[in-house]
């Protein structure tokens, strides 16, 4: 295969972005249909989980599909029914069309998330570009969370933001690849790769998610029924807390591997769930804002290092795909949960609960990073013969990440490379930006 680019792939790290805010800005937008629709604070999560569901469906049903329809094309179908369905729940009051507005917009995101993943998994250093996309969507979230209260009540301004976030990432698709493949190009690869490791972290990875966002779908309410907070207030703490989140993907950044993966993954989920317990029996905003911000300070941190065990897992981002959705399952189950549990037992029982199983799960998933770390993780054997370079590539991605031996040699795992010289993946750079 050919040498693979370290410059930065900025439309993948877009896509992540838009794919992401949905779930970031998930208290506000549950607050926010709460308080301007006819719904209760049990039915507004449910339709947040039925957004955070659809998501989750769009990356099972599209996970085999990318190379396929074609990155290009791909993403601007994700986009475009973000924008139709977040933009038409935005502007209608009407409970059927908002809730079918947050179903669609949601498939759009899960579509975007998956052409964001499998590029990212493909890249060489898969960790880098995930935390570069945590890095923006939490700067963005932060802003819209610094400027929502000011534009007076109503449920359509939290959509509105991913809508208009998904119109302006629409440009950058003119820089994804057409296809990955050609015609004229013939794949026979092996099936699944590290089965039992994949299968266990997206197991953990969804409940880990469900116990995230059973919280983050109710902190807004925390803050203001529970501390007494007014909305400013909470938006201020949340823009704060995801501002020191910022800072914790920068660290993690930099970090990159010295820790290796399970230190961060294990200890960072133990000390999350402490946070989710203080930040669930807050009744102060000193003790509010503590939580809060020490448990978004963790959670990029640790959920970079899980994306990039996932996309280890597999160079053609299969497992990277099949664990975020896994994962926007549990995080689609969570504002349903949140909401039952704390109607239930209360919010202190409920993040004692979830603190609980948060520490039950950190183990299997600890466990999956310490054999990765101590096995090379190889890919399937992937033998491609092409008659024609790929056109429309964008530069920075790869369809393998793992450090390719030079040409004609050979090592116990794999056979020579059979790829002509001409050949270029559809990720390979050709041109500058």
């Amino acid at each position: 295969m050919s040498a693979r680019s370290t410059t930065t792939p900025w439309p993948l790290v877009a896509l992540f972005t838009a794919g992401y805010l949905a779930p970031y800005l998930l208290p506000t937008t549950v607050g926010r249909l709460d308080a301007g629709l006819p719904l209760s604070a049990t039915q507004a999560g449910a339709v947040g989980s039925g957004l955070l569901l659809s998501s989750a469906a769009a990356g099972f049903l599209l996970v085999s599909r990318v190379d396929r329809v074609g990155p290009r094309t791909l993403a601007r179908i994700g986009l475009a029914l973000a924008v139709l369905g977040y933009g038409s729940a935005a502007l209608t009051h009407a409970v059927p069309a908002v809730v079918a507005g947050a179903i669609v917009g949601g498939f759009g995101s899960g579509t975007a998330t998956t052409v964001a993943a499998s590029g990212i998994a493909a890249e060489r250093d898969p960790h880098r570009a995930s935390t570069l996309g945590l890095l923006c969507v939490s700067a963005l979230a932060g802003a819209v969370y610094l400027t929502v209260p000011h534009l007076g009540a109503g449920h359509g301004q939290p959509l509105a933001a991913i809508a208009l976030t998904a119109l302006a990432v629409w440009p950058l698709t003119g820089r994804l690849p057409v296809r990955t493949t050609t015609a004229h190009t013939r794949v026979e690869t092996a099936g699944l790769p590290h089965r039992r490791a994949g299968l266990v972290l997206a197991a953990t990875l969804l409940c880990w998610s469900l116990a995230q966002n059973s919280l983050w779908g109710v902190s807004g309410r925390i803050g203001l029924t529970q501390a007494h907070l007014s909305e400013v207030t909470v938006g201020a703490v949340f823009a704060i807390a995801l501002g020191t989140g910022l800072v914790g993907v920068i660290g993690a950044g930099a970090l990159g591997s010295r820790l290796g993966r399970a230190v961060p993954i294990g200890a960072g989920t133990a000390l999350i769930a402490g946070c989710i317990v203080l930040s669930a029996s807050a009744h102060d905003l000193r003790t509010f804002a503590t939580g809060e911000i020490a448990w978004n300070t963790l959670y990029p941190i640790v959920l970079s290092y899980v994306l990039g065990l996932a996309a280890s897992l597999d160079p053609r981002g299969r497992w990277a795909v099949l664990v975020g959705s896994a994962s926007s399952l549990g995080t689609a189950a969570g504002p349903l949960a949140g909401s039952v549990l704390s109607a239930g037992a209360g919010f202190p029982a409920m993040g004692a609960i979830l603190a609980a199983g948060l520490i039950v799960v950190a183990v299997p998933m600890t466990a999956v990073a310490v054999r990765s770390g101590r096995q090379r993780l190889l890919p399937s054997i992937v033998e491609i013969s092409v008659e024609a370079p790929v056109s429309h590539p964008i530069r920075g991605a790869g369809l393998c990440r793992h450090a390719a031996p030079p040409r004609g040699a050979t090592s116990p795992h794999r056979p020579a490379a059979t790829t002509p010289p001409a050949y270029e993946n559809s990720y390979a750079s050709t041109s500058a930006r």
